[in-house]
């Protein structure tokens, strides 16, 4: 009898695990409790603003390999859009001091020795202090390993740890921030290329996989929240998915694609990062369409990010714990108000928005707990994981997302290759 995989979780882990082992050839079966796949990567309709909104914001680049690997495999790799050559504008929203970082192509970074190019009241040498990223020990906070000084962290590198990290530069561990530099910006303008979703984050991450497992006969099941697991000395022999169990044959695998507190919650003794980060996003529908800007970094004021996609300015705020308690009108009206200043709106009043906290979007991006991320392998032969959340060695971002369920297809097709 052919084994089957049983994927619990229709995030892009579990998804990208998923299209890897359909390509391979092998029976999966998806397992989502929520009514639809993506987890915090999908767009939805929303009433208020009566258009497509993604649920976050994500900024992605073009030397994320395996997210590019994995929307080549579903068939959408043309579906993110961004400038060539690559740039990066920010703007100071309390100075209204606005420039642009500008990476050269070839892995020498050049640039950094063009005025025009770098971040403003920087020097060529203030971004060697950056490679001190590459010895960071796993009990460094980035702050700690780059000082805070200098205009370069306020403007640079504190915006890009927040983003990446979910974490501030003073908690966020920089040995998580090495990995990421060198496969972008540390290959150069090709591979530090900016990149967003072009007409949203279920149209190129979402969908496409679903209609790639339909093909291929593997099915998904949504609404299908799992309780427990039956355990039988080293496997696992069944789910429980509230009075619908699930047998697990002798050769059938399991990955779990969950977030770390419900994987801890599922497997005895497992150890996984306790406490996470929120981020907020804000969505307002403009007056009239905007093509001329994609996405600005913002410093000095509440937002972080702004996204624009026809009439939709979207803005992003990570590592908003405290944000994250206030009402959400409060939060509208400071968002605006930083949108005005970035787009030159003026006075404009308040216009429809929407409002999403994500309070748990992911693990606290901490030394202490990175040190809790668990493997794809468990204490159980035919037992995965899968997630952000686990050891990537990269940060919890959909790149490292997709490499997760990667690594657990991987080890899934070894361990059936020798059954």
């Amino acid at each position: 009898m052919t084994a089957t995989v049983h994927v619990v979780g229709a995030g892009v882990a579990g998804l990208s695990c998923a299209v890897r082992l359909a390509r391979a050839g092998r029976r999966v079966a998806v397992h989502e409790a929520a009514g639809q796949a993506g987890g915090r990567c999908r767009s939805f309709h929303d009433a208020t603003l009566d258009r497509l909104i993604d649920n976050g914001n994500h900024l992605l680049m073009s030397g994320n390999r395996a997210v590019r690997g994995y929307l080549e495999d579903i068939g959408s790799a043309d579906s993110l859009i961004g400038p060539v050559p690559a740039e990066y504008p920010f703007l100071d929203l309390q100075s209204g001091l606005r420039w642009v970082v500008r990476p050269n192509a070839g892995p020498f970074p050049w640039w950094i020795f063009s005025a025009g190019r770098r971040v403003p009241d920087t020097r060529a040498w203030d971004y060697l202090r950056g490679l001190r990223l590459a010895w960071a020990g796993r009990e460094t906070t980035v702050a700690a390993c780059l000082g805070t000084d200098e205009a370069l962290f306020r403007r640079f590198w504190e915006p890009l740890t927040v983003a990446v990290l979910n974490t501030s530069a003073a908690d966020g561990a920089a040995s998580l921030m090495w990995p990421m530099i060198a496969q972008t910006f540390g290959r150069g303008e090709a591979a530090c290329r900016p990149l967003v979703a072009r007409r949203g984050l279920s149209d190129s991450f979402i969908d496409p996989a679903l209609a790639f497992l339909d093909r291929n006969a593997c099915p998904s099941r949504f609404n299908h929240r799992l309780r427990s697991l039956r355990f039988e000395s080293d496997r696992v022999a069944g789910l429980d998915f509230g009075g619908d169990p699930v047998a697990v044959a002798p050769g059938d695998c399991v990955v779990l694609a969950v977030p770390p507190a419900g994987a801890a919650a599922l497997v005895p003794g497992i150890v996984a990062p306790a406490t996470s980060r929120a981020i907020v996003n804000g969505h307002f529908r403009l007056a009239t369409r905007r093509e001329d800007l994609g996405f600005l970094g913002l410093v000095g004021g509440t937002c972080q990010w702004l996204f624009v996609r026809g009439d939709i300015a979207s803005v992003t705020v990570s590592a908003a714990d405290a944000l994250a308690d206030q009402p959400s009108a409060a939060i509208a009206g400071r968002f605006w108000a930083d949108v005005t200043r970035a787009l030159g709106l003026g006075d404009a009043p308040l216009p429809p928005h929407r409002i999403v906290k994500e309070k748990r979007a992911t693990f606290a991006q901490t030394p202490e707990e990175v040190a809790r991320r668990p493997g794809t392998r468990t204490a159980w032969r035919n037992l995965y994981l899968a997630g952000d959340w686990t050891d990537t060695g990269l940060p919890a971002t959909i790149e490292g997302a997709v490499r997760s369920g990667r690594a657990a297809a991987d080890a899934v097709l070894a361990t059936l290759s020798f059954a």
